[in-house]
C-alpha cells in the first residue's frame, strides 16, 4: 500500500506528479534546494523538506538526504521523475533496502538498460532489429578499426554508458577513427565514469521514434503508440509529437511489438520507452531505452487519454494492466519552453520572470512551474515549460501550437518560443520532411531591430 509519495525531483515534473498523486488521494513530499524554495512544486505538496544548497550534487543526487526527508516525512514511495536519479540502479536498489517503494523499474532493469551494448544484445536476443555493429564492448581502436571495414563507413562510436549526446562520435572514413576513438572514450569517462564505447553501422539521414510502453514487472508489456522526436539540437530533443507524420498503422503496429518484446523480455515494470532509429526504407532499429518517464510524454496522453503518471502509480500499487490503451485519436505537438536565447547559440538565461502570461483555450496545455515574479536559476536544465497542443489533424495541430505561441508573454528573460514560431512555418517541417539532422541546416532569423 502506497499512502504518501515523495518527489525526488523538481520544477514542473515534480508539479506534475503531485498534481496526478493529489487526484489519486495520495500525500505529497516535495523536496528543495535553497535555490528552489520558491518553486510551485514546493507551494504545492503537502509536505517539503530542503535537502540542501543550489548545486545537484550537494541536493538533489544526494542519496541520503532524500531518504532521510522520506524517514521524517514518512513516505512509502519515491517517485523520481525525470533526469537525476531517475535512471540510477544504485538509488533504486537503496530504496528497496530501506523498504520505500521505488517508482519505476528494478535495479536489475535499469542496469541493464544502462549498458547500451547490454542492452543491444537483450533487444537482439529478444528478436528486435538492431543496427549493426560491435558484440559489445570495443577494447581497442585496431578492433573498431575491423569492426567498420566490415559494416562500411559512416560508423558511430557511442558510450557503453552514455546518453545524451556525450562520448558520441560519427566516423566518415578510416582516417578519421583513431582520433574519434580517443575522445569519445575519453569523454565517456568524464561525464559517466565508464570509458567502455562500443561501434555500429551509422543510419544516414534517420528519424528518431520512440515507442511508449507501460510494463506490470512480471512480463505483461503493452505499448500506447510512437512519438516523433526527429527536430534535435546537439542530441537534445526540443519539440515532439504524436502520432508520427510518416508512421501509419502497419510500421506502427510492428514497432510497437518490437518495443513491447523488448520489455517484456527483461519484465520491465512501469512507464519506459524505447528509442528506435527509422531509415528512409521503413526499417528501424533500436537504440535504447529510457527507463523512467519522458519530458515528452504529454503528447502521448493527449492523443491516447492516458495519466501515464497514473499509470506508473498502479502498477507500483500491484494492479494489473488493462489492455484497453488505443490507437492515436488526433495529432499532438509539445515545445520544449527553455531559458535561452536561440538567437546566441541558445546560450542559458537565467533571471527574474518579470511576466508570465501562459496561453490557454481548447486543446492547449502548460505544464510549468514559473509564474511572474519567479527568479530561474542557473544551476539547472533551462527547461521552464511545456507547451502542448492538441487538434484533429497535424496542420491543425500547427496552427494552434503557433496561436499560443503567440499568446506566451514571457519577460525578463530570453525562451526559445520565437526559435518555434520560426521552425513551426518552415515548409519541410510542415510537410513532416526532416530528420535528426534537420536544424543543422535550419537558419533561424534574427530579429530586426
Amino acid at each position: 500500500m502506497i499512502r504518501k509519495v515523495l518527489i525526488a525531483n523538481r520544477g514542473e515534473i515534480a508539479l506534475r506528479i503531485i498534481r496526478t498523486c493529489h487526484e489519486m488521494g495520495l500525500r505529497t513530499v516535495a523536496v528543495f534546494s535553497t535555490a528552489d524554495r520558491d518553486s510551485l512544486h514546493v507551494r504545492f505538496a503537502d509536505e517539503a523538506v530542503c535537502i540542501g544548497p543550489p548545486p545537484s550534487r550537494e541536493s538533489y543526487l544526494r542519496f541520503d538526504r532524500i531518504l532521510a526527508a522520506a524517514e521524517v516525512t514518512g513516505a512509502d514511495a519515491i517517485h523520481p521523475g525525470y533526469g537525476f536519479l531517475a535512471e540510477n540502479a544504485d538509488f533504486s536498489a537503496i530504496c528497496e533496502d530501506h523498504h520505500i517503494k521505488f517508482i519505476g523499474p528494478s535495479p536489475e532493469t535499469i542496469r541493464l538498460m544502462g549498458d547500451k551494448s547490454l542492452a543491444k544484445d537483450t533487444m537482439r536476443a529478444a528478436g528486435v532489429p538492431v543496427v549493426p555493429g560491435s558484440d559489445g564492448v570495443v577494447e581497442t581502436v585496431e578492433d573498431g578499426q575491423r569492426i567498420a571495414r566490415k559494416f562500411g563507413y559512416p560508423v558511430i562510436i557511442k558510450a557503453s554508458a552514455g546518453g545524451g549526446g556525450r562520448g558520441m562520435r560519427v566516423v566518415m572514413n578510416e582516417s578519421d577513427f583513431a582520433n574519434a576513438f580517443a575522445t569519445a572514450s575519453n569523454e565517456a569517462e568524464a561525464a559517466f565514469g565508464n570509458g567502455s564505447v562500443y561501434v555500429e553501422k551509422f543510419v544516414t539521414s534517420p528519424r528518431h521514434i520512440e515507442i511508449q510502453v507501460l510494463g506490470d514487472g512480471r512480463g505483461h508489456v503493452i505499448h500506447y503508440g510512437e512519438r516523433e522526436c526527429s527536430i534535435q539540437r546537439r542530441h537534445q530533443k526540443l519539440l515532439e509529437e504524436s502520432p508520427s507524420p510518416v508512421v501509419d498503422a502497419s510500421l506502427r503496429a510492428r514497432m510497437g511489438d518490437a518495443a513491447v518484446r523488448g520489455a517484456a523480455a527483461v519484465k520491465y515494470e512501469g512507464a519506459g520507452t524505447v528509442e528506435f532509429l527509422l531509415d528512409a526504407n521503413g526499417d528501424f532499429y533500436f537504440m535504447e531505452m529510457n527507463t523512467r518517464i519522458q519530458v515528452e510524454h504529454p503528447v502521448t496522453e493527449e492523443v491516447t487519454d492516458t495519466d501515464l503518471i497514473a499509470q506508473q502509480i498502479r502498477v507500483a500499487l500491484g494492479e494489473s494492466i488493462e489492455d484497453d490503451h488505443q490507437a492515436p485519436v488526433g495529432h499532438a505537438i509539445e515545445a520544449r519552453i527553455n531559458a535561452e536565447d536561440p538567437f546566441r547559440n541558445f546560450s542559458p538565461s537565467p533571471g527574474r520572470v518579470h511576466t508570465f502570461h501562459p496561453p490557454g483555450g481548447h486543446g492547449v496545455r502548460v505544464d510549468t512551474h514559473v509564474y511572474t515574479g519567479y527568479q530561474i536559476p542557473p544551476y539547472y536544465d533551462s527547461m521552464i515549460a511545456k507547451l502542448i497542443v492538441r487538434a484533429r489533424t497535424r496542420n491543425l495541430a500547427i496552427e494552434k501550437m503557433l496561436r499560443a505561441l503567440d499568446e506566451f508573454v514571457i519577460e525578463g528573460i530570453q525562451t526559445t518560443v520565437p526559435f518555434h514560431k520560426q521552425l513551426l512555418r518552415h515548409p519541410e517541417f510542415v510537410a513532416g520532411r526532416f530528420d535528426t539532422r534537420f536544424l543543422e541546416s535550419f537558419e533561424l532569423v534574427p530579429p530586426q531591430a
